[in-house]
């Protein structure tokens, strides 16, 4: 590839990852160079500064057409803006997270660090969301995995950090190892890494033999991807993890992560598994064939994520195995995602409704736990006469998660429920399941408000928030209130801004 050519690229579509990339070396070089003395804390301003004008200028490439550049492998069309979006979003909210982070030990002392390396994974994932072959996707992919080893681990001188940094790459390990698999058969079949040929290759396969082949492919990376977004049974290691690792970190995980491990399977199975033409081998036809498979495995994260909650303590474990429960209901929207692509609206909505809620709740555990040095439920006892306030926020994002009505996680989840009968045939099992599993749901969620009303104060000492923090929980606060009361805005927001995706379909 000459000078010309590369000149020739719209680079522009790139700014938002040039700008986390340089924020990153920025970040990096002052920790090296900076004295020891030297506050890393202040960094955190800077990384959310860089964040900010990445966001900044994604907006204004929203109303640009479709961009793709280095042969169609970096694409800019509306799904890539929309979770690019979501993903900046989120982890603006972290950093002020991480900055209002006073831990007994860990990134006390290297928080320089976990500034940059967050960027980076950060950074992995907006790749993801871009890709538009298989190599790049894999890029990001594993740019945002061994970031989040790192993080996971970054208490180096604790040992539930080391070991769930430790359970975290060997799993993480297994899983790349199980997708990167599956990606070989499906260039082995197409000839092909980008996306938009194998797709095209693919509708005009007529040939039985390969379905097989395509069959296996489709199953080796639906369960690479499906340890990255810890869906049940390849969830064995979140609640080590978000137990072992910072609470910043543990909310990266089960935001950012999360969202990302959406981002390759919506990516993959709507431009590879889902085609107009289902006459011939045509992939509409192999995902309704097979989303059964998708649909067993939300059914049963559902099942395992809520009952295996009902006897957890601390509560980060606790809200991994909720984690696990809302990957379930993702899945379930995944399931669903046959009968026609305006579903996306939908992922899109519960991802942000998802953002707002667990991510205010892990603001009120560093809040707490930070204070008392422990992470059970019993460091909630008292909350709503010590910090009414707190409480309050605190219930707004517990009713939320739990799905009551008037909040931002009530519509996402309602939205996701109807789906599964607006498909043909209808998934009546899973919207039983759903049902059941919110039910089974409210026991754990509403046994924390019990600790909060109807206990004895935990401990007397003031609780002291920092600004981020305070931001943080104002504005997870105002946005889940928002967004349950009027959801029309977000929804006409995505329909503005991005319309029904038709640019993201065509590019097949």
């Amino acid at each position: 590839m000459d000078w010309n050519t590369m000149l020739s690229y719209d680079w522009g579509a790139m700014m938002p990852e040039f700008i986390i990339l340089g924020t990153t070396i920025i970040l990096s070089i002052l920790d090296l160079f900076w004295p020891k003395h030297f506050n890393r804390r202040k960094l955190a301003w800077l990384a959310l500064t860089g964040i900010i004008l990445a966001c900044l200028s994604l907006i204004s490439l929203l109303s640009f057409e479709t961009v793709s550049i280095l042969s169609d492998t970096f694409r800019l069309d509306s799904f890539a803006k929309a979770f690019k979006l979501l993903l900046l979003f989120g982890a603006a909210l972290i950093i002020l997270l991480a900055e209002g982070y006073e831990p007994q030990e860990g990134l006390r002392e290297h928080r320089g660090e976990f500034y940059y390396l967050f960027l980076t994974a950060l950074l992995g994932a907006m790749i993801m969301s871009s890709s538009g072959d298989l190599i790049t996707l894999f890029v990001g992919l594993e740019l945002l995995s061994l970031s989040s080893y790192i993080l996971v681990g970054i208490r180096k001188h604790d040992r539930k950090s080391n070991e769930a940094s430790m359970k975290y790459v060997i799993n993480g390990g297994i899983s790349t190892a199980i997708t990167l698999f599956g990606m070989s058969y499906l260039y082995g079949v197409t000839g092909s890494v980008n996306l938009g040929e194998m797709s095209r290759t693919m509708a005009g396969m007529t040939d039985g033999q390969l379905q097989y082949i395509m069959g296996l492919a489709f199953f080796m990376v639906f369960v690479g991807v499906s340890f990255k977004i810890a869906a049940a049974p390849f969830h064995m290691w979140a609640p080590d993890v978000y137990e072992g690792a910072p609470t910043p970190v543990a909310a990266f995980l089960s935001v950012i992560s999360k969202m990302a491990g959406f981002v390759i399977i919506l990516r993959l199975f709507l431009s590879l598994f889902l085609t107009a033409s289902g006459d011939t081998f045509g992939a509409l036809d192999f995902l309704d064939k097979n989303n059964i498979y998708i649909a067993s495995l939300a059914g049963l994260t559902i099942i395992i994520g809520n009952v295996i909650a009902l006897r957890q303590l601390n509560l980060k474990r606790m809200f991994a195995y909720s984690s696990i429960a809302h990957a379930g209901y993702l899945l379930v929207a995944v399931a669903t995602l046959g009968g026609g692509y305006f579903l996306l609206d939908t992922v899109w909505f519960y991802l942000m409704a998802y953002v707002l809620m667990n991510i205010g709740v892990f603001a009120v555990i560093q809040l707490l736990s930070s204070q008392s040095g422990s992470e059970d439920i019993s460091v909630l006892a008292g909350l709503g006469r010590k910090s009414p306030y707190l409480a309050m926020a605190f219930t707004i994002f517990i009713l939320s998660l739990a799905g009551i009505p008037g909040t931002t996680g009530f519509i996402g989840k309602l939205n996701i429920f109807l789906g599964t009968f607006i498909t043909e045939p209808g998934h009546f099992v899973l919207a039983g399941i759903m049902i059941a599993g919110t039910i089974v749901s409210y026991v754990y969620y509403f046994g924390l408000l019990v600790q909060v009303f109807f206990r004895p104060i935990h401990s007397e000492k003031v609780i002291k928030i920092r600004p981020g923090l305070y931001a943080v929980l104002i504005i997870c606060v105002m946005g889940t209130i928002l967004l349950g009361v009027a959801p029309n805005i977000a929804f006409d927001f995505i329909h503005d801004q991005f319309g029904d995706f038709t640019d993201f379909i065509s590019s097949k």
